[in-house]
């Protein structure tokens, strides 16, 4: 599903795992999530670095749907929303 959302919905999934228990017990949640909140809240903080915001016709100021939105050296390219 997340490479789908990728390609298809412009929508950038993760997956994070904690550890290589896929079922920690509950005794061991609270060290789990000691070990791992830095890194976490860190990862957090990144999520809005880049480019956002509307696509605008440059002449009447007017949202443009679907336009395509390329940026050289990355090869997948966005497209506008509604």
């Amino acid at each position: 599903m997340q490479d789908y959302n990728y390609v298809w919905a412009d929508c950038f999934e993760i997956t994070l795992e904690l550890s290589c228990c896929k079922y920690p017990p509950t005794s061991e949640l609270q060290q789990e999530w000691e070990n791992n909140r830095e890194s976490l809240l860190v990862f957090i903080e990144k999520v809005h670095i880049g480019v956002k915001g509307f696509v605008r016709d440059a002449v009447t100021g007017a949202g443009l749907e679907n336009a395509t939105i390329v940026v050289a050296g990355i090869a997948h390219n966005i497209t506008a929303g509604k």
